[in-house]
């Protein structure tokens, strides 16, 4: 007898804020230009690869679409064409709060436009009503041997609630190609509200004696994730929402969003992209370089104490490079000046903790490190990133639990590499397969192979 297929039945979801039904309105215009660009423009050369770029993580290789955001070497990150000082100016904020509200960030990267308090405040109320975490999936997080770091609970947790991704059950129902959007942009919704719930959890079994704290759904984002890890301080409100705003984003290629690009190619549901997103992004060359920072901080203050002087400092750094590490927290795949993501960090340390050890250590370091860095003439940038300072602000508001800062860039991090799967969906984008080579056949055709031209 013959096998009936299954018939997809299109669903109606609601949409209380109006982002999709904004994004409903821009995805066929997108749609469009992008098909114009491809017809107009298709066969035109982005550049060419070289051998080293092949044996060197195919670094500066354009190769990608992502729309929302763009890093310039010596501007630093735009998100959707906004710098940072642009973002914290014109984003909403919460009304005692002086950082941008992260739900504000969410809404320019789906849009690519810079929404209204309401818009804000809608955004807000309706992943708060999405946000999610069934008694049988706490239970088995609860379950985790503590022994299990924070990033892999974190992971394994997001597997678990792949149970609910509403398009894998779609895609299984033989919902057509046109609407594979809709479908990843309700898991994203709903994951990117699930997440303070999952973190808080693993954080409080950690490190609270598994006293969890309930939602509070008239919060933001940003305060009530705090209020969950058990931190009450407006202060510290603000700088978990400024946290999150600028390690949301950062193009289409470093590991974490190259990593949830790639299975998301595969129609991966975004429970299984942002899973392994986050196991790249739990790498020490990735987002577990904010841990790495403050360890070897903490090191540093054991042999200097925590009011060193400059030539105490500048030993130090040498004593790293010489032991043949590396100095964490300074240097950039991409940039060429100080990160403006540091930058904003360092504003907030100088008005709210101007006097606090540790931020003088790191403010020392500002002056010390690039002028060591400067000496080997093999380091394109010596400037700090993004990591130099995180930690030390998490520290100053008790959150001294460094292993579970990837945690944190982690929940940050899904704003934008889940608005960049909706995309890819919306775009059509296709399963992502570059050629590889084999070694012998690069020494066989190397020398007959024209020079690549400068730019």
């Amino acid at each position: 007898m013959k096998k009936i297929s299954k018939r997809f039945v299109s669903k109606t979801f609601s949409d209380p804020s109006g982002l999709k039904a904004r994004m409903s309105t821009l995805v066929p215009i997108k749609q469009k230009e992008t098909m114009e660009l491809r017809k107009k423009y298709g066969n035109k050369s982005l550049g060419h690869v070289t051998i080293d770029q092949a044996y060197t993580g195919m670094r500066d290789i354009k190769s990608l679409i992502t729309d929302t955001s763009l890093l310039d070497s010596q501007e630093g990150i735009e998100f959707r064409g906004h710098t940072i000082p642009e973002i914290q100016a014109k984003l909403p904020r919460a009304k005692k709060g002086e950082e941008p509200l992260p739900e504000g960030l969410l809404w320019l990267l789906m849009t690519g436009e810079l929404p209204t308090e309401k818009q804000v405040s809608d955004l807000s109320k309706e992943l708060a009503t999405r946000a999610n975490l069934p008694d049988n999936i706490a239970k088995i997080i609860d379950s985790f041997p503590s022994n299990l770091h924070p990033m892999s609970q974190f992971s394994s947790a997001v597997l678990l609630l792949q149970s609910q991704s509403i398009f894998a059950k779609a895609y299984a129902e033989g919902v057509p190609k046109s609407d594979y959007w809709i479908y990843t942009y309700e898991d994203a919704l709903n994951l990117i509200a699930s997440l303070p719930l999952v973190t808080a959890r693993i954080y409080r079994n950690l490190y609270g004696n598994k006293k969890h704290i309930a939602q509070n759904k008239d919060l933001d984002y940003g305060a009530n994730f705090a209020r969950m890890l058990g931190f009450k301080e407006s202060n510290f409100d603000d700088l978990l929402r400024l946290y999150l705003v600028i390690h949301s984003d950062h193009e289409g290629g470093n590991v974490s969003a190259h990593a949830t690009h790639l299975v998301g190619s595969a129609l991966s549901d975004p429970y299984l992209a942002f899973s392994a997103g986050l196991n790249g992004l739990a790498g020490p060359l990735h987002g577990l370089a904010n841990q790495e920072v403050l360890l070897w901080l903490q090191d540093m203050k054991k042999i200097v104490g925590d009011n060193p002087t400059k030539e105490q400092v500048e030993k130090f750094c040498w004593d790293t490079l010489n032991s043949g590490q590396v100095i964490p927290g300074f240097g950039h795949a991409v940039l060429r000046k100080t990160d403006p993501r540091y930058t904003c960090q360092r504003q907030f340390a100088l008005k709210h903790l101007p006097e606090y050890p540790l931020f003088k250590i790191v403010s020392l370091l500002y002056e010390v490190v690039p002028q060591v860095l400067g000496q080997q003439r093999k380091i394109k940038n010596p400037w700090p990133n993004v990591d130099a300072h995180s930690g030390c602000l998490l520290q100053y508001y008790n959150l001294t639990q460094e292993s579970y800062y990837t945690v944190l860039f982690g929940v940050s991090r899904a704003f934008g590499v889940l608005s960049q799967l909706v995309w890819s969906r919306a775009y059509g984008f296709p399963l992502e397969r570059p050629k590889s080579l084999d070694q012998e056949w690069i020494k066989k055709n190397a020398e007959s192979l024209p020079e690549a031209p400068k730019e």
